[in-house]
């Protein structure tokens, strides 16, 4: 009696099987492409022209910032002069900080020549003009970005929008914890909320400064202010 073939049988029947699912696979696979052909083409030369521009637009920004820098720099002097209209508006062929800021917004030296205009207007009494700068900065965590929300501060004190001017204080303090120059914008910070009424805020913050700066000469005065905001303060409930 011959042998039984049925395991080799079964063998090629899985083979074949295979092999039809492979085809399947296959012609699948082609008509997805030949559906979305457009489509996988428009990607791929997006993604070849993303790739052809990124060197170029580094480039673009690394001869920017050079630009600027050296724009910013033939500008400075003037500024440090206090020469702060002529350092505006620049004179000649030398750009002003107006301009620098603007043109090369995208630059390190733009942004900071957004901080400088925004202070040369504040010191000529354009608060409007400087808050805008100021709040066009992007602003790090130095003393120059704790800086910018300090003065954003002074200029809503001066427009009497206290509540919000205790705000920034207490955002430049926290930009950059400094044992010199937080315990300062914190007591700011606390005296602007008391002309605002809040005077639990106020308290909250002079304890602040005198459990987290005790060395600082603003401890002594955060004692004194509080005892006042609580003197306020229950005046106030009892008006």
């Amino acid at each position: 009696m011959a042998a039984l073939k049925t395991p080799e049988k079964k063998t090629s029947r899985r083979q074949e099987l295979r092999q039809n699912i492979f085809v399947d696979l296959y012609a699948r696979a082609l008509l997805f492409y030949e559906e979305y052909r457009s489509v996988a083409q428009g990607i791929g030369v997006g993604l070849v022209v993303l790739l052809l521009a990124v060197p170029g637009y580094l480039y673009y920004q690394q001869q920017q910032q050079e630009v600027a820098n050296e724009k910013l720099g033939q500008i400075l002097p003037v500024y440090e002069q206090q020469n702060y209209q002529r350092a505006l508006e620049g004179s000649g062929e030398q750009a002003g900080l107006v301009a620098i800021a603007r043109e090369y917004s995208g630059t390190e030296a733009g942004n900071l020549a957004a901080f400088y205009a925004g202070n040369a207007l504040y010191q000529q009494g354009e608060y409007d003009r400087a808050l805008s700068y100021f709040q066009q900065f992007e602003k790090a965590r130095t003393f120059i970005g704790a800086s910018a929300y300090a003065a954003q501060a002074a200029i809503q004190e001066n427009k009497g929008n206290f509540a919000r001017a205790g705000a920034l204080y207490e955002q430049a303090a926290d930009q950059y914890d400094n044992k010199l120059t937080a315990p300062r914008y914190l007591l700011s910070a606390g005296q602007a909320y008391e002309e605002a009424g809040q005077y639990a805020d106020a308290m909250t913050l002079y304890e602040r400064i005198q459990e987290d700066y005790p060395e600082s000469s603003q401890a002594s005065e955060a004692e004194r202010y509080h005892a006042r905001a609580k003197v306020r303060q229950g005046s106030a409930a009892a008006s």
